[in-house]
């Protein structure tokens, strides 16, 4: 609206003068004519909240204005040059949701005024208020487990998820009581019950908290606290118990008098002789309600216009009656009456082109934990309103692996579908996924419902590895099993589908050069040319690998024991042996025998025939010890056996080894039996008998001695060089004559002789050429042929006599080698030389050092 006015100047002319106007820039702008502008209710006071913005068309300056209507409170104040509105009064949407504004703008000459609403939005500022605490109830000790007692109401003055309320008990894990958080319902806890005697009164404080919203830029949660007096009535012998509590009962606008509400039920406690039950009303029925004594009918009296209370606490006693029709005990119970209005719409789904009740979904397996499933588009809706429009959603269907959200709501909400757990998402297990979808409403007594079928089929990835039947194999194969032999089969499968579910095996690891795997069966064999043999490796290890078509694969480990065949007899290092036994001193023969395992490498001796006495050795069967019998003890006894005067025995002995079949060997051992010799003296006999059996310090000592008797002859020979090169002479020629010395001879003792005969101290007896002896061989694996033997052998420099012949039969085909002696042969004359005192004392240490040495290397084989 402009006013023009007209002024009439003295020189005739006439200007129009336009009135000033305020821009529009919309609702959603913070300056211009204030039109459609919304405040959130917690704006602190003095913020600079708009500005208001106009113009003259003249361009004279303009000036703001704001005012209110007489009465109202004046909430804000404007600068009439800049047009900047500050808040000056705090505001409350609970109080005032609104505020109706006069703005106006000036140009001196003309103004216009604008009536402007501002709207007060909602801020999370008011806390949750009890309707009906604190309050004291009254409780029968009797009571039921999980039994209503009272139901809590709480009214949140905010709007949206600040206006929700949810209700719990403040240390609700220690009470008895438990409360239902979104209707208010107090139960007393399943599996407890009151007991008058314990506890004759209960304080219950219950938590109503709000659902949290915006207040001054922050998220904030408010609740209030009430406490709930729950005082038990004792209850003395069994008096009667109410059905079915609690008890809730409507009134709808449509109900007329005489309709029934509600019918309470209680019977007497007392099950086998129980009286008659007499209803009647306690307090809260304010006479518009009355009950029937007998059935406990509960009708309406008046039309629900002329209810002056939209909720109802009537408390209802259930009485015993006596056969003589006195009242006994009583149980008293509360029936909740609500006043409400017709509840004829239930929840109902809807997809993109209406009414819809089946849901389907394609999708890969095992998706994102907390991803949505946008490939559903649902809503859900209740046409009715306030309470009847509210209902909660569940997801009802195998295990949890999805979420709906909301689960609680108000008339309608777009419903979302969460992945809760991604691995019960498993193509394996579940091709498809069927799910029901319930919207249920919570506080109606029809508790209208509405179901929608969500069907998901999932598409399978390559989401696992193959699996082997068992973390390692463990296989054996003979030693003679031929090239390409199975050894053994290795399963491993992959539950994937397709390609993905194909299996192929492969080997590797130092172990596996022998071996092969067909890919597709898993069957290990050896290789077309390998030769197993046990005493070369008995043991083999590796790794099968199980793999399916992109890679992924599991590992599992081979163990493969060659078994061992007897198939190597038993073998002396030569088949003639010379040895040199001391009477009380065994001497060890050794076979050995190539095969990798017990029995089959496990030699017994035995003495299979001893010339030129058969029963003068014993044999140890493990060890191969060959030692005189216990009785004899001398080279006297000996004598006494045997005419012969060289004390030799030829024995034949057997190497067999135990395994199945067994293989056995023979060998002649030749044996020269001696006794042990001491020696007598002076200092250096002492010390070779000291070190008889540490020959490296005879020759360490030799060498001492020479080595100082090379230098004391350097240093003689240099300082008689220095003393002519002194003197500056030439010495004469002297012959020196020096008179011959009386000999010394060592004289050694010989402990083995008697003293009284020093004369036959070192005596040599002659001996005789020992004739031939025939020995037949036992040995009946190698299929030798008779041996025969002549004695003595040959004298050097001439070669032992040739072994046996090899057996024609051996198993793995081992060459024989030229059998060596291990003994030094030396040819025996019929007639020795005449030995000397001195020659028979060096002979006499060179046999005991012999000797010892001998005893040395036999104590070192054993």
């Amino acid at each position: 609206m402009k006013n023009v006015k007209i002024n009439h100047l003295p020189q005739l002319f006439v200007f129009a003068d336009f009135a000033p106007f305020f821009y529009d820039n919309g609702p959603y702008s913070h300056n211009g004519n204030l039109a459609l502008f919304s405040l959130s209710e917690d704006t602190p006071v003095g913020t600079q909240i708009y500005s208001l913005n106009g113009t003259d068309p003249e361009g004279q300056e303009v000036r703001y204005g704001l005012s209110f209507h007489p009465g109202s409170q004046e909430y804000f104040t404007v600068d009439p040059k800049s047009g900047n509105i500050t808040l000056v009064e705090k505001l409350d949407r609970e109080k005032q949701d609104s505020i109706d504004v006069l703005v106006s703008i000036t140009d001196g000459q003309s103004e216009v005024v604008e009536r402007v609403t501002i709207f007060v939005m909602d801020a999370n500022d008011e806390k949750p208020e009890f309707q009906n605490m604190p309050a004291i109830i009254d409780v029968l000790e009797t009571t039921e487990s999980g039994s209503s007692i009272y139901k809590v109401e709480a009214v949140d003055r905010d709007t949206g998820s600040g206006g929700s309320v949810t209700y719990h008990i403040q240390n609700g894990q220690s009470t008895l009581f438990a409360i239902d958080r979104h209707s208010g319902v107090l139960r007393i806890k399943s599996g407890e019950m009151l007991d008058y005697e314990k506890t004759k009164t209960h304080f219950v404080t219950v938590i109503a908290k709000d659902g949290g919203g915006n207040f001054n830029g922050k998220e904030q949660f408010l609740s209030s606290s009430a406490t709930l007096t729950v005082n038990v009535i004792d209850a003395q012998d069994t008096p009667p118990s109410f059905i079915g509590t609690p008890y809730f009962g409507y009134v709808y606008e449509i109900s007329v008098p005489g309709s029934e509400i509600f019918t309470v039920v209680a019977k007497d406690g007392d099950v086998g002789n129980p009286n008659p039950v007499c209803y009647s009303f306690d307090d809260g029925d304010d006479g518009v309600f009355t009950i029937n004594k007998t059935s406990g009918s509960i009708t309406l009296l008046a039309l629900p216009i002329y209810l002056k209370r939209e909720i109802f606490n009537i408390k209802v006693r259930a009485s015993e009656v006596s056969p003589e029709g006195t009242l006994m005990d009583y149980g008293v119970t509360t029936v909740v009456i609500r006043v409400v209005d017709l509840n004829n719409n239930p929840p109902t789904f809807y997809g993109e082109h209406g009414p819809q009740n089946i849901f389907e979904l394609t999708m890969y397996e095992h998706p994102p934990e907390g991803e949505i499933l946008r490939g559903l588009k649902i809503t859900v809706n209740d046409s009715d309103q306030g309470a009847n429009a509210k209902f909660n959603l569940r997801l009802i269907g195998p295990g949890r692996m999805l979420r709906v959200v909301p689960q609680t709501v108000l008339n309608e909400a777009q419903v979302t579908i969460l992945v809760e757990d991604s691995a019960a998402m498993d193509y394996e297990k579940h091709h498809f996924l069927t799910y029901k979808l319930l919207a249920v409403e919570i506080d109606t007594p029809e508790r209208f419902s509405a179901t929608a079928d969500i069907v998901i089929h999932l598409l399978d990835t390559n989401d696992n590895a193959p699996k082997f039947s068992a973390d390692y194999y463990i296989a054996r194969i003979p030693e003679n099993s031929p090239g390409g032999s199975n050894v053994v089969s290795v399963t491993a499968t992959d539950p994937d589908s397709g390609p993905w579910g194909d299996v192929k095996f492969s080997i590797y690891g130092s172990g596996a050069d022998l071996f092969l795997i067909q890919p597709a069966s898993g069957i290990i064999y050896t290789q077309p040319w390998a030769s197993l043999d046990a005493e070369v490796r008995s043991k083999y290890n590796f790794y099968v690998k199980a793999e399916d078509a992109e890679g992924k694969y599991s590992l599992a480990e081979v163990f493969v024991t060659v078994l061992d065949l007897n198939d190597h007899p038993p073998a002396f290092n030569d088949n003639f042996l010379e040895k040199t036994m001391v009477i009380g001193a065994p001497v060890k023969i050794e076979a050995v025998d190539d095969d990798a395992e017990v029995p089959n490498n496990v030699i017994e001796y035995a003495i299979m025939k001893a010339e030129p006495d058969n029963n003068i050795f014993d044999i140890n069967a493990d060890t191969g010890e060959i030692m005189l019998k216990s009785y004899i003890k001398s080279m006297a006894i000996i004598q006494n056996i045997t005419s012969q005067r060289d004390f030799t025995w030829s024995l034949v002995v057997q190497a067999r080894d135990r395994g199945q079949p067994s293989f056995s060997t023979t060998a002649v051992v030749k044996i020269d039996i001696t006794e042990a010799t001491q020696l007598n003296g002076g200092p250096l006999g002492s010390f070779l008998m000291q070190s008889r059996n540490k020959p490296l310090h005879i020759l360490g000592l030799l060498a001492g001695v020479i080595s100082l008797m090379v230098i004391v002859t350097v240093i003689i020979s240099t300082a008689t060089f220095m003393r002519n090169k002194k003197s500056n002479r030439i010495l004469p020629n002297r012959r020196v004559r020096r008179r011959p010395r009386k000999q010394h001879t060592w004289n050694f003792k010989n402990p083995f002789k008697s003293p009284e005969a020093p004369g036959e101290k070192f005596r040599v007896e002659e001996e005789e050429q020992e004739s031939g002896v025939i020995v037949e061989n036992a040995n009946c694996n190698n299929n030798v042929s008779n041996v025969v033997r002549h004695w003595p052998p040959p004298p050097p420099p001439c070669a032992p006599s040739l072994p046996p012949p090899a057996p024609p039969y051996i198993p793995t085909e081992r060459q024989w080698a030229v059998p060596t002696i291990s003994a030094r042969v030396a040819g025996k004359p019929k007639k020795k030389p005449e030995i000397s005192r001195q020659d028979n004392v060096n002979q006499a240490l060179v046999s005991e050092l012999k000797m010892r040495l001998e005893q040395k290397r036999i104590l070192t084989r054993q």
